[in-house]
């Protein structure tokens, strides 16, 4: 009895199989022209694949190219504005914008030659505006800051200026979003044009001449009108200092422990710090031989008697 269910079961599972085979041949054969319409979509798939293959590496070649261009005629602009006799700060604004652009130009190029629709993105970018405008709005405004610069010309390339944020070194570049700054220990900063267009910035190569001022403390007791009489010898054998605005020597106070003497003088902007050293080291030298004693901090005790 087992055995006879068995070979039912078995005759059962049989006829399930051959029944799924019969329906999926008459699926098959019912639905040939779907068959065919896969095989047209792998072959459209393929073309499109060569085609797309073929619209890449134009627009790799169509970058590299526009890369070189872009370069030579950087180079070419270069060479007009140096010829023009510009100032070093217009040249670089200038050579940095047309970089710029020229490179807004090759990537939409690019992407036109990829299939997008040159038209259509700058729709999008348009209906986005208002977004960019408010994620760029400090790019905007170091721009805006970049022209003013360019215009009032607070300073120059070449210029020792003192920025914003204790930020200080000379100017090395002007950029379109930011002045190049090198620091005295050689260090580079990047400063925004829209912070030195909107804060106040002191420049120290501006002017053509500069004033320097010493304080030189000596003891109590020394003749003043002999310290001045030395005082004056020393700047007079320094040709770099200049006779006209004529230089000043005056008693600045009575310190604690010292008689100060107060020198001002005038010297040409590119002088000003070796005049300033080489006058404290003279001064040193000088007074030393002169017997003019520098004073010291001290303290007189008087001791009281019981």
């Amino acid at each position: 009895m087992r055995t006879f269910i068995k070979r039912n079961v078995q005759i059962n599972e049989v006829i399930m199989v051959l029944s799924t085979l019969l329906n999926v041949v008459l699926l098959a054969a019912e639905s040939g022209t779907k068959l065919v319409n896969v095989e047209d979509l792998l072959d459209k798939l393929l073309n499109w694949s060569i085609d797309a293959g073929k619209s890449i590496l134009a627009a790799l070649i169509i970058f590299i190219i526009g890369r070189f261009v872009i370069k030579q005629i950087n180079r070419l602009f270069r060479k007009i504005l140096e010829r023009r006799k510009l100032e070093v700060s217009v040249r670089t604004f200038l050579e940095s914008l047309v970089s710029l652009l020229l490179n807004i130009v090759l990537a939409f190029a690019v992407i036109s030659k990829l299939g997008v629709e040159t038209t259509s993105l700058a729709a999008l970018l348009a209906s986005a505006g208002v977004a960019i405008g408010m994620a760029l709005s400090g790019n905007l405004s170091n721009f805006a800051g970049g022209l003013i610069i360019l215009v009032f010309k607070p300073f120059k390339v070449g210029d020792y200026i003192d920025g914003p944020d204790d930020e200080s070194g000379t100017v090395k570049e002007i950029q379109i979003f930011h002045t190049v700054l090198t620091t005295v220990d050689n260090r580079i900063i990047y400063v925004p044009n829209g912070l030195l267009s909107s804060n106040a910035i002191t420049n120290y190569s501006k002017q053509e001449t500069r004033r320097a001022e010493w304080v030189f403390g000596v003891e109590y007791g020394e003749d003043f009108e002999r310290v001045k009489e030395v005082l004056q010898r020393i700047i007079d054998n320094d040709p770099r200092i200049l006779k006209t605005p004529a230089p000043m020597i005056a008693l600045g106070a009575l310190s604690a422990s010292s008689v100060d003497i107060k020198v001002r003088a005038w010297a040409k902007t590119a002088d000003y710090w070796d005049v300033y050293f080489d006058m404290n080291k003279t001064v040193y030298e000088t007074f030393n031989k002169e017997g003019i004693g520098f004073p010291f901090p001290q303290l007189t005790v008087h001791q009281a008697k019981d």
